[in-house]
């Protein structure tokens, strides 16, 4: 599958973006998808997941402020961002988790900026 992410900004602490994620490709594969984010000098690290159930999972860092949903008609998936904070800032990815012939593969699709000053 190809993804393109679109989005990002820059936002002062308290506010809000939604960062969209756009599917492509043999979607029937896709078993979930997801958003990642790089802070600058820091490892990419997992952010939230919805799986073909609808069911949403959160780091214990974004829980409460960050809502991902997906829209099956346009396949995407969208990830609401409130209560912002500087720590938040980071390079963020959307990402899919594929099974194909018993074996998993991830795709990415390119990056968005999420800039959040205090």
């Amino acid at each position: 599958v190809q993804l393109q992410a679109s989005g990002g900004g820059s936002v002062q602490a308290g506010g809000s973006l939604r960062l969209s994620c756009s599917v492509s490709g043999n979607i029937f594969t896709i078993t979930s998808a997801g958003w990642y984010r790089q802070a600058p000098g820091k490892q990419r690290e997992w952010v939230a997941t919805i799986d073909t159930a609808g069911t949403t999972t959160y780091s214990d860092s974004v829980k409460g402020r960050f809502t991902l949903s997906g829209d099956n008609t346009k396949n995407m998936v969208n990830l609401q961002m409130n209560n912002l904070k500087p720590e938040d800032t980071a390079v963020y990815y959307c990402s899919a988790l594929e099974y194909i012939r018993g074996r998993e593969l991830t795709s990415w699709g390119q990056g968005t900026l999420v800039t959040v000053s205090s």
